[in-house]
């Protein structure tokens, strides 16, 4: 037996024997091997705690965009020359000529750029006012004052600050002469926001576009109307929001209605800091939601905590120009749950689990669909451990949008032919990519891995809107309506009270729903409490797609004109993408 020394001076017996050596050989072998394979692993998760701290600065210091433009060129690097990689350079290659073809029935031609105007508009008001002229001007030392043959104009926009008056309304009494028992006659009073009717519903429609379409909170708001002279207290400006709340609930529950009849929805959530109250309301055992609230609150209160983490949903119909918000104390299923019990069409959402319950649920009722943006996303987060994989997933979801993009004017059906068409090959074409030995070598706790788990766990849904032409390919119009609660959230900080998140659900809606339709937000709430306060139960002509008919004045055109020029540009950039390159031209 022979005894050799390590480097660790620990002694190593070598056998004497050729099968003893060989087993050595084997266990060394073996435990080269294990050791080569948690090396692997553990340069995988320093891969992945290296893309966690990109994400964060990206987030805390950098702009977030998930804009794609594929370019062979730049993925022209050194990953050497083996089989896995000449195929999937071969792959890249194919699906960017794939990408890049060009489709002559979209080719639009630039529109003119229409001259900019700085004149006024025509409508404001002018006031005419005399320049001061010195003495040296109008008169001559020679001849004396001189003649104005003319004037020069100019026009300065001026800005005042909102004026507030009082308006004294008279209700005359009457009585009949020498007959004291007919008593006092007069006309009935008006209906009031609060008691007294001392505010108008001038004054709430302020509040309300000012809190909840200029995200101001309330102590700011008192300042702006200071500014004009009255300084109301918060309480005042806080008991204006419930009196608005309390009329504009029949309207909203009906705006519920319109939007469950929708055959498409998108739903999405972000949470809403509640303060506890002092003393929990009593659950109703008729009522699940007072029973969740109760659960809920009386939990925070026994963790001795002063807030909790609530939840602002919202549904937005694709066909019916309706977004609708509602509140919860927690993110439990049994929200959307109660708010979709008599919904009957496609539900576009994240992966959040309860939408799957919900479907599961529904008997079939409720078909659930995926957002690829969800899917793209997760792809483009993880490229750089994988870059050619990567590219490859990415360069057939451009292929989708692009085709997304031609359709956006079509109707339903057109929209559904082109799919089956040309969608339905590229996610075919997809399907066999992620069966193969490439991407078979993820590991599937990566973040790479975990991008493409979803992508499979989720196919079925994703591939959903390739037989219906009404459902969008994603939920991004849903998505961006959290970004209304996210401003707000940014500035007044939480809500108050359970019954405070409700009325900040129905203002939402109200609000986001007239911006929606390009209004004015002030002039349509207005007139809304106006009508409701008249006692018009004619909920139908007050939905904002319909209000605007009868009120143009009201619809902020150069809000059409932005939409329609900007989707212009990016129908141009898209074509112009998708024309091949001027080598391959001659």
């Amino acid at each position: 037996m022979l005894v050799v020394m390590s480097d660790a001076t620990t002694p190593i017996r070598l056998p004497d024997d050729i099968r003893g050596c060989h087993a050595l050989l084997e266990e060394f072998a073996y435990t080269v091997a294990e050791l080569q394979q948690k090396n692997e692993t553990l340069d995988r998760e320093n891969q992945d705690w290296k893309l966690a701290y990109k994400e964060l600065l990206q987030r805390a210091f950098r702009r977030r965009s998930e804009r794609y433009i594929e370019d062979p060129d730049q993925l022209k690097l050194d990953f050497g020359d083996s089989a896995d990689v000449a195929d999937a350079a071969e792959g890249l290659h194919d699906a960017v000529e794939e990408a890049e073809q060009r489709v002559p029935e979209h080719t639009r031609r630039r529109p003119k750029r229409k001259p900019r105007s700085e004149k006024l508009p025509e409508h404001l008001p002018r006031v005419e006012f005399d320049a001061p002229v010195p003495e040296s001007v109008s008169h001559c030392p020679e001849h004396g004052p001189r003649k104005v043959i003319g004037h020069d104009t100019v026009e300065t926009l001026e800005f005042e600050r909102p004026k507030l008056w009082v308006r004294v309304t008279k209700y005359p009494k009457f009585i009949c002469e020498g007959a004291p028992e007919c008593g006092v006659g007069s006309p009935e009073r008006a209906t009031g926001l609060v008691e007294g009717d001392r505010y108008g519903t001038s004054i709430a429609a302020e509040v309300v576009a000012g809190k909840f379409g200029y995200h101001q909170p309330i102590y700011r708001l008192q300042d702006y109307f200071a500014g004009s002279g009255w300084t109301p207290s918060r309480s005042t400006l806080c008991n204006l929001l419930a009196g608005v709340g309390f009329v504009v609930r029949p309207l909203v529950e009906y705006f519920k209605q319109s939007v469950l009849s929708d055959r498409v929805l998108g739903t999405d959530d972000t949470r809403v800091t509640l303060l506890l109250p002092k003393e929990i309301p009593k659950p109703d055992p008729a009522d699940p939601r007072s029973v969740r609230i109760h659960d809920v609150l009386s939990k925070a209160v026994a963790d001795g905590r002063p807030s909790i983490s609530a939840r602002m949903w919202v549904y937005r119909g694709v066909t019916v120009p309706l977004n609708v918000f509602d509140f919860t104390v927690s993110w439990h299923r049994d929200g959307p749950e109660e708010f979709l019990t008599d919904y009957r069409g496609t539900l576009m959402a994240d992966c959040y689990s309860g939408y799957e319950a919900i479907a599961l649920g529904s008997n079939g009722q409720i078909r659930r669909g995926s957002c690829n943006a969800h899917a793209r996303r997760k792809i483009f987060d993880a490229r750089d451990g994988h870059p050619l994989e990567a590219s490859l997933v990415l360069a057939k979801y451009q292929q989708l949008y692009d085709l997304e993009a031609r359709a956006k004017d079509f109707s339903p059906e057109a929209r559904l032919a082109l799919r089956q068409a040309e969608a339905v090959p590229i996610w075919t074409s997809l399907g066999e990519w992620l069966g193969e030995e490439r991407f078979a070598g993820v590991l599937p706790k990566s973040r790479f891995g975990k991008a493409l788990g979803y992508l499979r766990n989720h196919w079925d849904a994703l591939r959903l809107y390739l037989h219906d032409g009404l459902v969008p390919i994603d939920n991004n119009d849903a998505e961006q309506l959290m970004k209304q609660v996210a401003l707000g959230r940014k500035n007044w900080l939480f809500i108050g009270s359970v019954p405070a998140g409700g009325r900040a659900a129905d203002f939402l809606t109200l609000v986001t729903s007239a911006v929606r339709n390009d209004l004015d937000v002030w002039l349509y709430v207005k007139d809304v409490l106006d009508q409701l306060l008249a006692g018009s139960t004619d909920y139908a002509s007050l939905r904002p797609d319909v209000w605007k008919r009868s009120h143009p004045e009201a619809v902020r055109t150069y809000r059409v004109e932005e939409r329609r020029d900007r989707a212009s540009r990016k129908q141009r950039r898209r074509a112009a993408r998708r024309r091949p390159p001027p080598s391959a031209a001659n």
